[in-house]
């Protein structure tokens, strides 16, 4: 039986056993660095109080007014023994099936995603009282589901800082650009002028669509050994706690990002870029190409 045949709360009741085992995986978690606080480094904030993990592992809703494009981040590098390392596993997998199940909920019942987001609170009073008195809303499917980064084997160092890619691209077509003016106030005299512009060039064009990107904050690891394929350092960008394997338990040696993230882009221009310096549709951020 596939998922556009099964009925919708038989999903709904696997949503609810998913999400039963991600908050166990959370607090089993939080629980043993609780217990045992593990060597910590946090960015803007200190350590003296371990629930910041637990609260930190538990945000995954929608503040009052949120974008939901914007995710709340927890930068910190924690040096984890074996048990602590193992539980952050089980909190990854906890939450790619989750993502799994509201991907296939979402192609085969699409308008009960919103139903599926609301419900989970319930499963948990203390998280619904958390919520309420937070003024969280709903379920945020980016926070929910975004994994923790760990790292495959010990760092001798961690080199942390902002870096800005300016923006994606997403190639649109003159149909698809006209579709989306169209949604907008077509009766505004900037619409209409954008409208213009748009039937003046070739009704096969390709435009590009720009978004401007927040920074992020990337960690690259430096490894004790080399990996078993040959690599000596990677690159992560973090939004949640770095795990680290405690090396003779102790952190590795950090270098600290900047206080503030920088205005302009730090992201070298690509050689290959070929968009023109003027926005052409300036209400949907399109260019065109050279």
């Amino acid at each position: 039986m596939t998922d556009a045949t099964l009925p919708l709360y038989h999903l709904l009741h696997e949503l609810d056993a998913h999400f039963d085992q991600l908050v166990a995986t959370i607090e089993r978690a939080a629980a043993l660095y609780e217990f045992n606080p593990p060597p910590t480094w946090r960015f803007h904030h200190d350590v003296s109080e371990p629930i910041w993990l637990r609260d930190a592992l538990l945000d995954m809703w929608h503040q009052q007014g949120q974008d939901g494009r914007e995710t709340r981040n927890y930068i910190a590098v924690i040096a984890a023994n074996d048990d602590l390392l193992a539980a952050c596993h089980q909190i990854n997998h906890a939450k790619a099936n989750i993502s799994d199940l509201l991907a296939r909920i979402k192609q085969s019942h699409p308008n009960a995603l919103s139903d599926a987001k609301s419900r989970l609170p319930n499963r948990h009073p203390h998280i619904d009282d958390i919520l309420r008195k937070s003024g969280f809303a709903r379920l945020h499917l980016k926070q929910c589901w975004r994994q923790l980064p760990i790292a495959p084997a010990p760092v001798s160092r961690v080199r942390l800082a902002w870096y800005s890619s300016g923006r994606s691209i997403k190639r649109v077509s003159v149909q698809e650009a006209e579709q989306k003016l169209l949604q907008l106030d077509s009766d505004a005299p900037h619409i209409r002028i954008q409208l213009r512009k748009l039937a003046s060039i070739p009704s096969g064009e390709i435009l590009a669509q720009v978004q401007t990107q927040a920074p992020l904050m990337r960690a690259n690891l430096f490894f004790v050994e080399p990996l078993a394929d040959g690599h000596t350092r990677r690159a992560l960008n973090i939004a949640m706690p770095l795990i680290v394997p405690a090396n003779e338990g102790r952190l590795p040696h950090l270098k600290a990002p900047a206080e503030t993230p920088p205005t302009t882009r730090t992201r070298a221009k690509r050689r290959d870029e070929k968009l023109e310096d003027d926005v052409y549709l300036p209400s949907l951020r399109i260019y065109r190409y050279r």
